[in-house]
């Protein structure tokens, strides 16, 4: 069999020798990166400028004042203003193999050497039919019934499909069912289903949402019962209405609340027992518990209708059974997703196949451990300064102080000053949360973000 063209060039000595080259100018470059680093005074005043014209551009400030440099190292990144901080946020989720990963770059250079940008409807290069693959190995590999993958560039058109399938699939239906507190996305059908009125202030009423309470870990049995009922109500209220249920196994956006397998199987038996199809919204938790997928975790292997899927792939993807198999022309698009956030979701799939990263003692529960350890350490110590932690695998929060959405705010302002990222998540109480970047991370990275937090906190709470 006669070689490609394109393997010959992925071959030529001249692009193996390049590879070799900027690999090895990335790890010189890389090791000028070894923590925390202030700002150059110097470059303030532009800094500064550049900011308010992107922010005044975009319409909106940005959160942090925060443009990347074009480098980073593992937890550690650079910004524009020569300032060098720990990303324990991971541009929330996105960054699982932290920054400047080497097998990304080497990702990236294929993807650039692969004749095409974008990657769409009409052309897909073979990649895609690789990750595609990937992902529903990985879905069936503990015995759930997924059978299809539709790939797609980003986490809300990933639920914007699924949405679509399963209406599609119980027609005259016009109801979602959701969480208190969840988030879904912020589209006009997917800010209809997160439970946060401000994200759709003056839009108009796209999509019928009923909401009923998440677990109550302090209350289990009682929590069953009182969301059981919720449900019961709305589907009596609204009998064959309901398209659907969107289930987050952890609630992200608000506040990393953990539910387990005995309040979800009291409400997916409930859901089968109505005919609503059950959606794991899996576009944060993918990855970051004991198994690649939290319904897995939880032992939920046999219950998925539809599962979405997003953030640490890079690309995203809407992953249903057979019976949901949409018909002809409900799902296109002109993109994909770039070819090089298609490489490296093949780079990253196929890290997630390594068998120290999930299980009881893999990494992702092994860094969870590191840091909530020292969490419970420094709460020990001084315990007006934080209570928690929460979460589980890579997923962790914290509520400091007081947990009022101000204190929070001043709390993750003063960490960023300080060299550390992470965001909030939760409300009443607001929470501190982080998403480590779980394969590079280390044991220094972690106890030098907890002596920041800590001494972060101490100043905070006596403002």
């Amino acid at each position: 069999m006669t070689a490609l063209i394109s393997e010959q060039l992925a071959t030529d000595p001249r692009v193996l020798q390049a590879r070799e080259l900027l690999a090895m100018a990335l790890r010189d470059h890389q090791s000028k990166l070894i923590g925390v680093k202030v700002p150059d005074p110097g470059r303030a005043i532009e800094y500064a400028k550049l900011i308010a014209e992107f922010s005044c551009a975009r319409a909106g400030g940005l959160y942090f004042p925060y443009l990347g440099s074009g480098i980073g190292h593992g937890s550690l990144v650079e910004l524009a203003d020569g300032s060098v901080k720990y990303d324990f946020i991971s541009g929330i989720g996105v960054h699982f193999l932290g920054h400047g990963n080497p097998q990304l770059l080497q990702s990236g250079i294929s993807a650039a050497l692969s004749d095409t940008v974008m990657q769409g409807n009409l052309q897909q290069n073979s990649d895609a039919a690789s990750v595609a693959s990937q992902l529903l190995q990985l879905a069936r590999s503990s015995g759930s019934k997924l059978e299809h993958c539709f790939l797609t560039s980003s986490g809300a058109m990933a639920n914007e499909n699924a949405l679509k399938v399963m209406f599609q699939h119980k027609p005259g239906s016009s109801r979602i069912i959701a969480f208190e507190h969840g988030f879904c996305g912020r589209t006009m059908a997917l800010a209809q289903i997160t439970d946060k009125p401000q994200y759709r202030v003056g839009l108009p009423t796209t999509l019928a949402v009923d909401y009923v309470p998440f677990f109550d870990a302090s209350d289990p049995k009682g929590s069953i019962t009182k969301t059981v009922n919720a449900l019961r109500k709305h589907l009596a209220r609204y009998p064959g209405q309901h398209a659907a249920m969107c289930i987050e196994l952890i609630l992200g956006e608000g506040g990393y609340w953990v539910g387990d397998h005995e309040f979800f199987t009291a409400i997916l038996t409930e859901l089968k027992a109505n005919s609503v199809a059950i959606w794991f919204d899996e576009i944060q938790t993918f990855g970051r518990t004991s198994r690649p997928f939290a319904f897995e975790h939880f032992d939920l292997a046999a219950w998925p209708d539809v599962v979405t899927v997003g953030k640490l792939t890079q690309l995203c993807a809407t992953l249903f059974t057979a019976a949901f198999k949409p018909q002809p022309g409900l799902l296109s698009q002109t993109f994909t997703a770039s070819a090089s956030a298609i490489a490296a979701a093949g780079v990253i799939l196929t890290m997630m196949s390594r068998p120290d990263l999930f299980g009881p003692d893999g990494q992702n529960m092994r860094v969870h451990r590191m840091i909530t350890q020292r969490l419970k350490a420094i709460s020990e110590r001084h315990p007006q300064l934080l209570h928690g932690p929460f979460g589980i695998g890579a997923m962790i929060a914290l509520t400091p102080l007081d947990g009022s959405e101000a204190k929070v705010k001043q709390v993750l302002k003063h960490l960023f000053d300080r060299g550390v990222i992470a965001f909030y998540a939760g409300n009443k109480p607001a929470r501190i949360r982080m998403l480590p970047p779980v394969p590079v991370v280390t044991e220094n990275d972690i106890e030098t973000v907890c002596h920041i937090l800590e001494s972060t906190l101490l100043a905070c709470a006596g403002n």
